[in-house]
């Protein structure tokens, strides 16, 4: 049998990446040169964001490339949703063991998919042999100044999230397990095709003192959003808007847990004062991914949980990666 040729990587760049970029007048020169070139129109600060996704951290082994494809790119997305940006650009690093054409298929099906459903432009990147992993960067606007920070909230202030945390870590756990059923299709699809809340964010911009998106899990990032604005919070545990699959697969404790220390939500975190309530109440009407209300920012520093008027007290297994810790 005659061994199967691999790829070069002229072959994989042409075949899989360099399809034809969205239209867009900012976009100079795109993939076939040493380096894009890029025009940022008059009257927008640029925003920039870039993560590492590697197999057996991020996503498991045998995670169909498709989803790998398109988690590498939401994920970046999801940062630019939290600073309130526009989507504009992204280049890709790539990693590859080997070059499989079926693989790279599938992985370039879903980053192409999420990215013309954006209008982002792969202008550039490289591949390379190695561990299955990938680095992407993305470009975004805004309007001078309109950029939303993690270090605005203030005492008085609301604190809210988008979505239902706590879906994409029970999907991550049910990938390897015989179950079926749509909850647990549901929470499978909710790990391995996060969404970007690129719309919410640039919404939510209007009336937010402060936001980030929730990767590492809420009671984390709810800590990092605080600990920047040097305030604390009192959070109701019972207003943790758990979806009807978590609880169905995981029941009720159990599924305040993974929402509070799950992570791979990409749902946005973020304070309103109360001036800007109503206004936010307008925004979010109608969307499809629901707004609930934790608690109230605070002067006292410090998270504080609580159910029924007491102290919430779990196990913070949120995974770290420098750190004792498990997903």
């Amino acid at each position: 049998m005659t061994p199967r040729r691999e790829l070069t990587e002229a072959e994989i760049i042409t075949r899989f990446f360099a399809h034809p970029a969205p239209r867009r007048r900012d976009l100079l020169l795109g993939i076939g040169d040493d380096a894009a070139v890029t025009r940022l129109a008059a009257g927008y600060d640029l925003v920039t964001a870039v993560d590492a996704v590697f197999e057996g951290v991020h996503f498991p082994r045998g995670t169909p490339a498709q989803a790998v494809g398109h988690r590498c790119l939401a994920v970046n997305l999801s940062d630019l949703a939290a600073m309130g940006a526009e989507p504009l650009w992204a280049t890709l690093a790539l990693a590859l063991p080997a070059a499989d054409a079926r693989w790279l298929g599938g992985f370039a099906r879903g980053f192409g998919a999420l990215a013309d459903a954006w209008r982002v432009a792969l202008i550039g990147g490289d591949t390379v042999r190695g561990p299955l992993g990938m680095s992407v960067t993305v470009h975004g606007r805004v309007r001078p100044g309109r950029f939303v920070q993690r270090c605005g909230a203030r005492p008085g202030d609301g604190l809210y999230v988008t979505g239902n945390p706590g879906d994409a870590v029970a999907g991550r756990l049910l990938l390897d397990q015989p179950r079926r059923g749509s909850a647990v299709a549901a929470l499978r699809r909710r790990f391995l095709y996060p969404e970007p809340r690129l719309r919410e964010g640039r919404l939510l911009a209007r009336v937010a003192s402060a936001m980030l998106d929730v990767s590492d899990g809420l009671h984390d990032d709810a800590g990092k959003l605080l600990a920047a604005s040097g305030v604390g919070a009192d959070l109701d545990v019972g207003q943790l808007p758990l979806s009807t699959a978590l609880r169905a697969v995981a029941g009720e404790e159990r599924g305040r847990v993974l929402a509070l220390t799950g992570g791979d939500d990409y749902e946005l975190l973020f304070t309103v004062p109360a001036r800007h309530e109503r206004l936010l109440a307008r925004l979010v009407r109608g969307w499809s991914c629901g707004v609930a209300r934790l608690g109230t920012v605070s002067g006292r520093q410090g998270l504080r949980w609580r159910l029924d008027g007491r102290r919430f007290g779990f196990a913070d297994r949120t995974y770290r990666h420098f750190a004792a810790g498990r997903r």
